[in-house]
């Protein structure tokens, strides 16, 4: 069994979702969003993020980690302040002493969509129909899912070298 976190990096939200892996058998645990105020000082607003990301894995137990990489966005404010986020997320798994696996966003919507380029409604549509009866609430808490999702699919190659 394996209970993994899998992570949507953001500043402003960062999505989380906790699934069981046992095979190909795939369970919902919980997810959701760590939010921070768009006012505060970038300083705080990471902090914010570590402390809500090191109560969510607290919680949970999660046994590894996955966690979406970072894209390039037109502008460059936005891509470093992205990256900050996801340097928190990074620090967060490995302090607790996870495992942690990073994927591309095509790779997350091909292993889940068969379409590297789905939509992100295509996306929540299938965390939705692999984890049945679960509602998800938020783009980024459902991102975060289907990371988690395609590293229970996709764990076994990315530990054998082939992806």
């Amino acid at each position: 069994m394996r209970l993994i976190l899998g992570l949507d990096p953001g500043l402003a939200a960062t999505g989380w979702g906790v699934i069981v892996a046992e095979g190909n058998r795939l369970r919902h645990i919980a997810h959701g969003t760590v939010k921070t105020s768009a006012t505060a000082p970038l300083a705080e607003r990471l902090v914010a993020l570590h402390d809500g990301l090191m109560t969510v894995i607290g919680d949970h137990g999660a046994t590894e980690a996955a966690v979406e990489e970072v894209f390039v966005n037109a502008n460059p404010q936005s891509t470093l302040k992205l990256g900050q986020a996801r340097g928190v997320v990074l620090l967060c798994s490995a302090r607790a002493g996870l495992p942690v696996a990073e994927y591309a966003t095509r790779l997350v919507k091909k292993a889940l969509t068969g379409v590297g380029s789905a939509s992100k409604d295509q996306v929540q549509a299938m965390v939705e129909r692999l984890l049945p009866g679960v509602k998800v609430v938020g783009a980024d808490a459902a991102d975060a899912l289907a990371v988690a999702i395609a590293h229970a699919h996709l764990g076994a190659s990315l530990r054998k070298g082939l992806l």
